[in-house]
């Protein structure tokens, strides 16, 4: 089976180091700033044709190992 981050690149040369999804300049956060604001994996993928499935899932696989490493702060819910 495939690990899904070789799917992405870190290059200091393309989009300023940005995380993209290989051999493209789209990079993750573009794909999850469409997710966050509601479209779906088919606008997605029509938006961005040179996309696959499995790149999408690279960008949310790598976003979830980005949360792992640290926290964003979002408020603190008091009990």
């Amino acid at each position: 089976m495939m690990n899904l981050l070789e799917l992405i690149s870190v290059d200091p040369l393309i989009c300023h180091g940005k995380a993209c999804i290989k051999g493209t300049r789209i990079m993750v956060s573009v794909i999850l700033d469409n997710f966050a604001a509601g479209n779906s994996e088919e606008e997605i993928l029509r938006s961005y044709p040179s996309l696959t499935r499995l790149d999408i899932q690279a960008a949310l696989a790598y976003a979830a190992e980005l949360t792992k490493e640290r926290l964003i702060p979002v408020g603190i819910r008091e009990e």
